[in-house]
């Protein structure tokens, strides 16, 4: 497993010429091209770009969920190809966070059993592990509703579990596809506020993937995503 101790001069999570191509027969396409990216603990960016262009394709290599063609992508100065799948997996429940346009809670759970669920396959102590779930719960916004399944919760309070869910282990990344991608404007802001404190609290960054232009004039810094190259915005 990674040591998550952070070093605030050091990034999270880096990549340096990343590149992307699917193949089919004897056709080639190129997703992703060149990219380098750093980026450090409590930092927030954006990404943005048109439907297709390869976002949610780069937010898969840098999350480890996928492999590039090219270039690298390093945790905590450690590079993802030199890891085994058992490593890779430590790293997606330790230190990074997920969370995706669709919430994908477990629809036969309460929302405290789906934010225990990664303290669990952790093998924390379970006392700890459902008071710390409470607290999640509570930080966005939700301790009246930990009993819930999330077929009675709405749209954005499944989102807050998902993001609750995200942060169980203290990642020292959380990267986002989305999040506010079916919510309406007061869950929207509901979510971007949570960022903002959890970004200020515990250092945690984001890397979040969205059309929204409110959410993405929050963050601290918008690259987009266009002819498979990645740019940051003035």
């Amino acid at each position: 497993m990674l040591n998550k101790t952070l070093n605030t001069d050091s990034p999270i999570l880096s990549c340096t010429d990343l590149g992307k191509i699917y193949s089919e027969g004897d056709q080639q396409l190129t997703v992703l091209k060149d990219i380098s990216l750093n980026i450090k603990p409590s930092e927030r960016i954006a990404i943005v770009g048109a439907s297709g262009s390869g976002k949610s394709t780069l937010l898969n290599l840098l999350g480890g969920l996928d492999q590039p063609s090219t270039g690298s992508v390093s945790i905590l100065s450690q590079s993802l190809a030199s890891l085994n799948d058992q490593a890779l997996s430590d790293i997606r429940n330790y230190t990074l966070g997920f969370v995706y346009q669709f919430h994908h809670l477990l629809p036969e759970f309460t929302a405290l059993e789906n934010v225990l669920m990664p303290l669990m396959i952790a093998r924390q102590d379970k006392l700890q592990s459902i008071n710390k779930a409470n607290e999640l719960l509570a930080a966005v916004g939700l301790s009246q509703r930990s009993t819930h399944r999330p077929s009675a919760l709405s749209g954005g309070e499944r989102q807050r579990v998902a993001i609750a869910r995200a942060l169980a282990n203290d990642p020292a990344c959380v990267l986002m596809d989305e999040p506010t991608g079916n919510l309406d404007r007061q869950a929207s802001d509901s979510i971007e506020q949570l960022m903002d404190t959890l970004s200020e609290q515990l250092n945690t960054a984001f890397v979040v993937v969205t059309h929204d232009e409110n959410v993405a004039s929050r963050m601290d810094a918008v690259y987009r995503l266009d002819a498979c190259r990645l740019e940051r915005q003035a």
